[in-house]
């Protein structure tokens, strides 16, 4: 059966649209056959967004991505996953034409301690074996970004200090990362009050001092909406060391259109602004089941129709 075919059979066997008008009016807005409709930005995918819909197996579901106009994905645990793996999501996004997006930096759960902020050779050493390790994850994957967090604050050191040993890590991962065009993004969150990187004006300025092309700022708008809101005025503020964008609604971090933040504005501002990159969709469903998978996809098209 064609994918074209399957999917408005699927539709209409779920229970989510109940007559024909109601078919075509979302077929027309939602592009249920969207293989030849992209959308206006770039955005990205994670394991698990369309396993109702697609199945639990990664690569089905990017391919059903792909099949709805998503051309990009990104994938927190890309390291973790087997070298074959890595490969086989590699070569299905290069046969698809689609972007590979952030993966986290991560070993023994380093980013959720106190760590960088801290000075101690231990966590530079390990900021350094997990750099060179990404170098060849990197490559099977065809990634350019990947996602760093410096850790937690070191309550026995001024602030200034901790500043400064971040920077200074960063300067050593710089180094290994961009003769290799490789960019770590610096993510700024607001899951708690010890993470030491929090602030817009914070990680700008940290980018700024590390002065690197393989340093940039991840700017995360769920968490920037928490922390301190005024989204477009910030975006503006630090555009410059923008390297990736990633999405979320606020409150319960579901899918655009989902609670207070405008995201059709923010994507329009986002696209006059004549970004290239990838925007992240680091949420959930505010739905169950296939039900709140077809939502997700109308929410985003509804979000994306700012031209």
């Amino acid at each position: 059966m064609q994918r074209r075919k399957f999917l408005q059979q699927s539709l209409l066997t779920s229970g989510a649209l109940l007559s024909a008008p109601t078919l075509f009016a979302m077929s027309k807005k939602v592009y249920i056959t969207a293989e030849e409709k992209p959308f206006n930005l770039n955005y990205a995918i994670h394991d698990g967004t369309f396993r109702n819909l697609a199945g639990d197996d990664f690569i089905e579901q990017i391919k059903f991505a792909h099949s709805m106009g998503f051309r990009a994905i990104e994938d927190n645990g890309m390291m973790a996953r087997s070298t074959e793996m890595q490969k086989k999501i590699g070569d299905t996004l290069s046969k698809l034409g689609m972007t590979m997006g952030v993966f986290v930096i991560t070993s023994q759960n380093w980013h959720w301690k106190t760590s960088l902020a801290s000075g101690k050779q231990e966590w530079i050493d390990l900021m350094i074996k997990d750099c060179k390790e990404s170098i060849e994850v990197a490559k099977r994957c065809n990634a350019k970004y990947m996602t760093v967090v410096p850790g937690n604050y070191d309550r026995s050191l001024p602030i200034d200090l901790q500043t400064a040993n971040i920077i200074r890590s960063l300067r050593l991962a710089s180094e290994i990362l961009a003769p290799h065009g490789l960019v770590m993004v610096l993510e700024a969150l607001s899951d708690n009050p010890d993470l030491f990187l929090r602030h817009t004006d914070q990680t700008f300025m940290i980018c700024k001092a590390v002065n690197s092309p393989a340093c940039k700022f991840l700017f995360d708008m769920y968490h920037m909406q928490r922390n301190e809101g005024d989204i477009i005025s910030n975006l503006n503020r630090v555009w410059d060391e923008i390297g990736y964008l990633q999405i979320g609604d606020n409150p319960e971090r579901n899918e655009p259109g989902t609670g207070e933040m405008n995201y059709r504005n923010i994507f329009k501002h986002i696209y006059n602004k004549g970004y290239k990159g990838i925007l992240g969709m680091e949420h959930g469903a505010a739905k169950a089941g296939k039900e709140g998978e077809q939502a997700l996809i109308k929410a985003y098209r509804e979000a994306d129709d700012f031209l």
